[in-house]
Order: C-alpha cells, then structure tokens, then sequence
C-alpha cells in the first residue's frame, strides 16, 4: 500500500459557490469530495487541513506553517509517507514552492504543490486534471519539490505561474 499525505491550504481549487450570498470563497477544504471521484489502486491518502485561504492572503507565517506541516508527514525524515501533495493558490503557490525548497532541504520523497485556475466545482475546471496528475507524480517523480499541473512536472527552484498561458512555466 503506498500512503501519500495530502496538505490543504485552500486556494482556488477548493473554493465554493455560496448561492445565497453570491460568493465563491475559501470556507473548507472539499477535498475528499474530489477523492471520492478517483479509482486510488493501493494508494492511501491521508489528509491534513492546515488553513483554507485565498494564496493572495497567505503571509509567510502561513508559508512557515505549511513547511511545518511537510516536515511533520515525515518527508525529511523516515516516516510513512511516501509522497506529499500540497493543495494550493496558484497566485501563490511559486512563492511557497521556493520556501519549501529553500528550508526543507533534499526531502526523502518528492513533494508536489498544486492547484487550479478554475474551482472544482465549474464547469471546464483543471481542478480534477491537477488532483490527479499530483497524486500519479508522487509515484514517479524522485525526491525534490514540485509544480505539477497541466501535464507537466516542474521542479524548484525557478518555477513561476504565467497568467497569459494560465499556466506554470520553468524560468
């Protein structure tokens, strides 16, 4: 069985349409509804929800909690996981990946930050794609950090989100 940890921090891939007050906003982590979805063969994913924020509103106290929450899965260190993903902003999600690359040093197994330009729950969202190839590429990436979105696997330092692509892109 392998065993991935799966971090929340909130971000676009999680946000939720509120039809009372017209709001699409951060209010809790949906994420195992977007597991239920998927055909996980011996892959156990356990969950931990850190924050549910917008990644614009993210400081880097929240960066430090996050980095925390990776070491805690054991990543630096023996320990179960075999694996992380980080769901997170894309606005931001560039400059977390270079802080975990900077203060984890070389983890034990890769860690894969990502995200969606589109919520989950509308329609044409690359919310599910990003889900999806994150888990896979902890099964095949080796230890470092990365982006994984859109069909691609790029790893830090010098990663970066282009809003005309409306995607990620190696600088």
């Amino acid at each position: 069985m392998r065993k991935i940890t799966l971090i929340t921090t909130g971000g676009t891939i999680e946000k939720t349409y509120d039809e009372h007050t017209g709001e699409l906003a951060n209010r809790q982590s949906i994420v195992r509804r977007m597991l239920d979805e998927l055909r996980l063969e011996e892959t156990e994913v356990k969950v931990t929800e850190v924050m549910s924020k917008d990644s614009l509103e993210m400081t880097d106290a929240d960066r430090v909690l996050i980095l925390e929450a990776v070491r805690v899965t054991g990543a630096c260190e023996d320990g179960p996981t075999q694996g992380v993903v980080v769901l997170h902003g894309t606005d931001t999600l560039a400059l977390t990946g270079e802080h975990l690359y900077v203060h984890l040093g070389i983890p034990r197994v890769p860690v894969v930050l990502t995200g969606a330009m589109r919520p989950f729950e509308m329609k044409h969202s690359d919310a599910f794609q990003n889900l999806t190839e994150a888990i896979f590429a902890t099964g095949v990436l080796p230890p470092g950090v990365y982006c994984v979105a859109h069909g691609r696997a790029l790893a830090f330092p010098g990663v970066r989100k282009d809003t005309q692509r409306g995607t990620f892109v190696k600088t």
